[in-house]
């Protein structure tokens, strides 16, 4: 048997016996399958459409085409500011960036937001303070 026989490149269009068992595919030419991030953002677009109406109802924000990230990295330290800042200092320099070029957008410790109530639901008995 030769290669040929076996081997096939695509020539652009599916096999009519392929073509027959796949179940509704698209292609779509705009997205690359060599840009994961572009993928990524498709994927939570697609997951995210079905409630697209329900999202409007209830006043959710719109879906941004952008990251509030952009493409940048995003370095996050449960940890603490203090644990990571010198590791990623280290490593910026090792790849010629200074350390300015990391900043710091959030606040220093994770914090509950401000309409979070703290207080227990659960009213105090003898035996639990």
């Amino acid at each position: 048997m030769r290669a040929k026989e076996f081997v096939t490149e695509s020539t652009g269009s599916i096999l009519p016996e392929v073509q027959r068992t796949l179940p509704a595919a698209w292609v779509i030419d705009s997205l690359k399958n060599s840009d994961f991030y572009m993928q990524y953002r498709f994927g939570v677009a697609l997951a995210g459409a079905k409630g697209k109406t329900q999202r409007e109802k209830d006043n959710v924000p719109s879906y941004s085409r952008e990251s509030t990230w952009g493409e940048n990295e995003v370095v996050v330290s449960y940890a603490g500011v203090d644990a990571l800042q010198r590791y990623l200092d280290d490593a910026l320099s090792d790849l010629g960036l200074p350390a300015s070029d990391a900043k710091l957008v959030t606040t220093k410790k994770s914090e509950e937001p401000t309409d979070t109530d703290r207080n227990s639901p659960v009213i105090g008995f003898r035996g639990y303070e």
